[in-house]
């Protein structure tokens, strides 16, 4: 029996900002369903009810606004990590709740795969939102620090759960299979690996680095 095609949305005056905001949750459901390639004009007009034009007027561009969706995705990672520094001390499972929390962020937020999109583009200058958002982040787990070490141990730890978070969402689910490994099995290295770099007697410092051999050295 043919089934007839759902209406689209009717297209009704609105203001930029409320425009922007419809636009960044369409095509956060467009990326979650359908990946980075789904994130189109075209496509979040015909989510919201516009014309690819207007839409095109309120962004720019699709390069920008897939960087104004990787900016709204790590805007509330930042806000879910807000007291991040407390939530260690305080709660035994705290790190492994805060990784949940940069994991989720990177594998079911999408971050991860838009920014490998973002990167294999070549337009790198788009992934600024999360260079801003990821000091601020810094700063704020900082700010509830009390020892002078404290910053290069954040940015110790912020760096490799971000690093770890993006290459887990991109690959991760391949090389665990490789290595019949558990869904969460990177998750749970990262949470019991965390609390070292936040403590002031925890990781150790970096070595040295090697001189490099001259030439003709074996």
């Amino acid at each position: 029996m043919y089934k007839q095609a759902p209406p689209r949305p009717k297209r009704r005056k609105r203001l930029g900002p409320e425009v922007r905001e419809e636009g960044l949750a369409a095509a956060r459901r467009l990326l979650l369903a359908g990946g980075p390639g789904a994130v189109t004009l075209a496509n979040i007009g015909d989510e919201i009810g516009m014309s690819h034009a207007n839409v095109l007027h309120h962004f720019g561009s699709a390069a920008s606004l897939q960087a104004a969706l990787m900016g709204s995705m790590i805007e509330d990672l930042t806000t879910a990590l807000d007291n991040v520094v407390e939530l260690l001390k305080t709660d035994a499972a705290g790190p492994r709740t805060v990784v949940d929390h940069v994991f989720d962020a990177f594998d079911k937020g999408g971050a991860g795969p838009l920014a490998a999109w973002i990167i294999l583009s070549g337009d790198v200058n788009h992934l600024e939102p999360v260079r801003e958002a990821v000091r601020s982040l810094v700063e704020a787990i900082v700010g509830q620090s009390r020892d002078e070490a404290a910053p290069e141990r954040v940015r110790a730890a912020v760096l490799m759960m971000a690093v770890s978070a993006f290459g887990d969402a991109v690959i991760g689910p391949y090389v665990r299979d490789m290595l019949d490994q558990r869904e969460d099995a990177m998750r749970d290295l990262i949470a019991r690996i965390l609390p070292l770099f936040l403590i002031p007697s925890g990781i150790p410092p970096a070595l040295p680095e090697r001189p490099k051999p001259k030439q003709g050295d074996s």
